[in-house]
């Protein structure tokens, strides 16, 4: 960097001369060509020419005012509106105090007032002018994003700071805008679709901002945020922004979604603010016909519950709040149903806030990264409740708990689910994994390579949800599994829909034909279970037989297997 700094020193900076006398243009040239390059022109117009081509190398422009053709005032209102001249300082050169006043209200840098008597000085404004507004264009550069010319996430905080010191009383809102499915059309359309799409709704909201006192950033990748002044009109960002890019969006089966915190509390941080915003917008990911969401109390309320499931969750493990209920699951092709295995499910018995549902605090573990300890603690639990079965009963009921595509990638997971089932003492066949169908499409290969040395290990592995990922048929041939496990969503209409009982006897074909076992989850009447059985599924889980219960409670559906095992030896 200071060899750079240091050649680039070296190099004349280019300073342009407009004057339409040309001993004007020598004098200033002469106290100039010891330090800098000189350009000139005679008029505004010439002038304008040499800018344009040399409007990524000139440092300066020294221009009169009163000219023929085209005269500096002209040429200075084109230089300030224009957004790739601007970044050129201009020093006016002049002999009217009036027209130092004008031109710098105008955007002049500086002036140089007629006649030239002190060479010295001059040279000493040129210098100072070129270093200030290289310095300024230098933080400028970094205080925008590349693609769309906003802030970036860095100054735009920054300057909601500072906006909330100058207008302390002013109510504000917090805005945030998010593209639906933008990954996809990226990949469906291409990156130079997505970033001329994300350069129109730039423009729009650079637009409004401008209009209603207000700031906006590309936060990333598909995410804008605006601070500006309350509106009871906050809609009409919206209308605007689907309105200027509608063209684009709507045929290529995006939408936008906004999310606002209106009249932020200012007792928060911005960083929390936008977060409210965030919140709002996200409330609405899968709700395609809602396009707007505001950040409210019931928000607030479930934020607050979330903050505290996620403070006390390492209490709560530490503690065994959490507890692991087991939902049998029942073989029904021989005969009298019995048990035949078991799968792990969460549940927290918080000392405060009662029972909680899995369905609250599961998808934002998920989201927050805290699953993982979660996970490990069922897999510890589980194990050792498999092995407390076996000691109590001398049977062994086989537990299968739940391993995602990300434990899976983890390095030493193999070894840590195998020092699991070896300290509880059990035997890998007697603890089962289940691994969605949408982890075998997501870094297949790898997932692949470590459920081959699983199975090798001596683990069964369920493929859970099947028929809600995207696997084809050809692919289920060469996947390395033991059991399929049917989606509910496959089983909640079979006694109703013909179409969808079809759908199940189709699958229990190639699962026959692949040596598969076959688990649906989710049965709960009488007609499910029969038309399963009738299709041949192997073993059956839901509410018809049990909803998940307490271990104390597995108890009894043991001896019942123990009854039936006695039966079939007498």
């Amino acid at each position: 960097m200071k060899e750079f700094m240091e050649n680039r020193l070296k190099i004349k900076r280019k300073v342009l001369v407009v004057d339409d006398e040309a001993v004007n243009r020598k004098m200033l040239e002469k106290m100039l060509e010891g330090s800098y390059e000189i350009l000139e022109a005679s008029n505004g117009r010439e002038a304008l020419t040499v800018i344009l081509d040399n409007q990524d190398t000139l440092s300066l422009v020294l221009l009169d005012l009163l000219m023929p053709v085209m005269d500096g005032y002209e040429l200075l209102s084109l230089i300030e509106n224009d957004v790739n001249l601007k970044h050129i300082p201009v020093i006016v050169l002049t002999s009217e105090k009036s027209a130092e006043v004008k031109s710098l209200n105008m955007g002049a840098a500086d002036f140089i007032p007629k006649p030239y008597d002190l060479p010295e000085v001059i040279l000493a404004r040129v210098n100072k002018t070129i270093q200030l507004y290289e310095n300024i264009n230098i933080v400028s550069a970094t205080q925008y994003d590349e693609l769309t010319s906003l802030f970036n996430r860095e100054f735009f905080m920054e300057y909601c700071t500072v906006i909330d010191q100058y207008y302390p009383d002013t109510d504000m809102d917090a805005v945030v805008i998010n593209i639906n499915r933008f990954h996809v059309l990226n990949e469906m359309y291409g990156r130079p679709f997505g970033d001329e799409l994300l350069k129109k709704i730039a423009a729009s909201v650079k637009g409004y901002v401008r209009e209603n006192r207000g700031i906006a950033c590309r936060y990333h990748a598909d995410m804008f945020y605006i601070y500006m002044p309350h509106t009871d009109y906050i809609e009409e960002i919206f209308r605007q922004i689907v309105t200027d890019v509608s063209d684009k969006l709507e045929d290529a089966g995006g939408r936008i979604r906004v999310g606002i915190y209106p009249r932020v509390n200012r007792r928060l941080d911005i960083h929390r603010r936008m977060d409210c915003a965030l919140l709002a917008c996200n409330s609405i990911k899968g709700k395609y016909n809602a396009h707007i969401a505001y950040y409210d109390s019931e928000m607030r309320e479930k934020e607050a519950y979330a903050e505290r499931l996620m403070a006390d969750m390492e209490k709560a493990l530490s503690e065994k709040q959490f507890v692991v209920y087991y939902q049998p699951k029942m073989a029904i092709q021989e005969g009298v149903p019995h048990l035949t295995s078991a799968e792990a499910l969460i549940r927290w018995q918080h000392p405060e806030l009662g029972m909680i549902s899995p369905g609250h605090f599961i998808p934002l573990f998920e989201e927050n990264g805290m699953i993982r300890k979660l996970d490990r603690y069922v897999w510890r639990e589980a194990a050792a409740q498999v092995a407390a079965w076996k000691n109590t009963y001398g049977i062994t009921i086989p537990v299968s708990v739940n391993v995602s595509r990300i434990d899976m990638l983890e390095p030493g997971f193999i070894d840590e689910i195998m020092n699991i089932v070896k300290e509880a003492g059990i035997t890998p066949d007697e603890y089962m994994l289940e691994v969605t169908e949408s982890a075998y499409t997501e870094d297949s290969d790898r997932i692949i390579e470590v459920v081959n040395d699983l199975r090798s290990a001596g683990f069964r592995i369920e493929m859970d949800d099947f028929g809600t990922g995207y696997s084809s048929l050809n692919m289920l041939s060469s996947l390395p599994i033991d059991v399929l496990k049917l989606d509910m969503r496959f089983i909640r209409n079979i006694h109703t829909n013909p179409k969808d009982l079809r759908m199940v006897v189709l699958i229990m074909d190639i699962a026959e034909y692949l040596n598969l076992t076959v688990v649906a989850e989710g049965v709960e009447f009488k007609e499910q279970y029969e038309l399963l059985r009738q299709a041949g599924v192997h073993v059956i889980q839901g509410f018809y037989f049990s909803k998940p219960i307490h271990p104390d409670r597995f108890s009894d559906f043991i001896k019942e297997r123990i009854e039936y095992d006695n039966s079939r030896e007498a």
